[in-house]
């Protein structure tokens, strides 16, 4: 039987895509010999008694596909309701529920959702569905024992090697680290303050007072106290040369003027 060349580039496309980058718990095997000879492989979800077990899928197109579902059944054994003894499949979506748009990833989701989810209202193996409703303890135990029997290898399927979808995703967000140099380094200095003395003696002995500092605030600079500034020297006021004798001069003929006025009163 041939299928249809769009319907071959679809399914090859889609083939493709699932062994690069595989759903979470579904694999694909391909035969190299037929090309569509496709194996689904789900592997059983955590917490359901098919936890452990690798429950192969087998497909097979038609020439209506993919305006038709191809036909699929479980070629492990499995003890489901939904599931027959033959391994056929009751699910909606490979029959009412099916559309073009839908392909092999679709239903390999679908079925595991299934394993997750049995429906017991639609059940093709009547023991099973009977027995999830009156007594689930007893269906557990029973499926866990088929399980084990018929679905769990000594060793996981090679197909599994491949990290899935979310696995490769999340291995890519890695923190980098912040690199730290070692050569420099930085030095923080704190600002040096340096003081004088309020007082400084001049040459002569006298004491003198500097002026207020200009950058001092205002209360410092209120009854005569000095607050040194930050690296602010505070410099004695110079002197200038010959100021003394001036000021001796002025004093002298001061004194000289007064002395006349006494004199010319006395004669009168």
């Amino acid at each position: 039987m041939s299928l249809p060349a769009v319907a071959l580039r679809r399914i090859m496309r889609e083939l493709t895509e699932l062994k690069k980058s595989p759903p979470e718990g579904i694999r694909i095997q391909t035969s190299e010999e037929d090309m569509l000879d496709v194996t689904g492989i789900i592997e059983g979800p955590e917490g359901t008694p098919y936890a452990g077990g690798y429950f192969r899928v087998k497909f097979k197109f038609t020439e209506e596909f993919p305006a038709a579902p191809p036909k699929c059944w479980f070629a492990t054994k499995i003890f489901h309701p939904n599931v027959s003894s033959s391994g056929e499949i009751c699910v909606n979506t490979l029959k009412k529920d099916w559309k073009s748009t839908y392909g092999i990833e679709h239903i390999l989701v679908t079925v595991k959702c299934l394993l997750i989810y049995p429906n017991p209202e639609s059940a093709l193996d009547e023991e099973a569905g009977k027995l999830l409703l009156e007594n689930y303890a007893s269906y557990c135990d029973r499926a866990k024992l088929i399980t084990s029997v018929h679905a769990t290898p000594r060793a996981r399927p090679v197909e599994f090697d491949t990290p899935s979808a979310a696995e490769a995703s999340s291995s890519k967000i890695v923190a980098s680290p912040v690199p730290i140099s070692t050569t420099t380094t930085s030095t923080l200095t704190s600002p040096i303050v340096t003081s004088k003395s309020a007082t400084k003696l001049e040459k002569d002995g006298k004491e003198r007072h500097p002026s207020p500092s200009p950058l001092g605030i205002a209360d410092a600079n209120v009854g005569g106290k000095v607050v040194p500034t930050v690296g602010v020297d505070i410099a004695p006021v110079a002197e200038v040369p010959g100021a003394k004798a001036v000021k001796r001069a002025a004093t002298g003929g001061a004194a000289t003027g007064a002395e006349k006025r006494k004199k010319a009163l006395k004669r009168l």
